[in-house]
């Protein structure tokens, strides 16, 4: 089901579509996966028009195949692999649109194709590219134990029996290092080990980024603006809030309340179209 965009003055046929998954709070249908929200940042503040498509787990190859999306990887197997999120872009070619995989390539394309506002200021790609990589492989591995269980409780009962008989479904939109949903979540004791893990890769990114105290806000990555590398670290921040509000309210008071304020700077950009 497609959600309806804000921006009434475009025909939906003629703007942007981001395919997504969802979990279902209340009567609505609620974005959360974090590769995913990248996405939407980026399409947020750079004010581009789109729409939603939702996608069950268990079709999302069937429908990326049948809109002609290329796959999001393939395997040294030569087997290819069909994960969210995915973008189409008629805006310039309405006859032969821009489909788009892969978190990355629709980050770059995004960029290149919708130069201002920039979410890579000049010069500074490369290292902003560093930076998402080291979040996405090292920050956020030791959530995966807590996150990845949670997460899967709050998928429909199609999907979670899709995702029991095909982990590899999880990579791609929040699960980047292969974590099984089928281990179970730590519970006492286990689960403080796991949250005190977490806290040191928070830890390690407050250093980081209060280096920028002096020549920038201390709060935001590139300085004093809001840039892609902090899209990166909030879209982590709302996995938390959305499919553990509890556990949020520990992440928000460490470092000072330095995430309170990254989201703060965030939050004109988390609309959902």
């Amino acid at each position: 089901m497609a959600s309806r965009s804000r921006h009434t003055s475009h025909s939906q046929a003629s703007i942007i579509t981001l395919y997504d998954t969802n979990v279902q709070h209340g009567y609505s249908a609620q974005s959360w996966a974090p590769n995913i929200w990248r996405i939407r940042f980026i399409l947020n503040y750079k004010q581009l028009p789109y729409k939603t498509v939702w996608v069950e787990f268990a079709d999302v190859e069937t429908t990326l195949r049948s809109i002609g999306a290329p796959p999001s990887v393939i395997r040294s197997d030569g087997r290819s692999v069909y994960s969210l999120p995915v973008l189409i872009d008629p805006t310039n070619t309405p006859y032969t649109p821009v489909i788009l995989s892969n978190t990355n390539n629709i980050s770059e394309y995004l960029e290149s194709r919708y130069p201002s506002p920039a979410v890579f200021p000049a010069g500074s790609r490369a290292l902003q590219s560093l930076f998402a990589h080291y979040i996405q492989e090292v920050f956020a591995k030791p959530l995966l134990p807590i996150m990845v269980p949670i997460s899967h409780q709050q998928l429909s009962d199609r999907s979670q029996r899709h995702l029991r008989n095909n982990p590899s479904s999880l990579s791609a939109a929040y699960n980047p290092q292969g974590y099984s949903s089928s281990n179970p979540l730590p519970l006492g004791p286990q689960r403080e080990q796991a949250w005190l893990a977490v806290k040191e890769q928070f830890d390690f990114i407050d250093t980081i980024m209060a280096k920028n105290v002096g020549d920038g806000d201390g709060i935001v990555v590139m300085g004093r603006e809001v840039s892609y590398a902090d899209f990166v670290l909030c879209s982590i921040l709302l996995w938390i809030v959305h499919i553990a509000p509890q556990d949020w309210a520990r992440v928000r008071n460490w470092n000072g309340g330095r995430w309170v304020r990254l989201w703060e700077r965030c939050k004109p950009y988390m609309q959902e179209h």
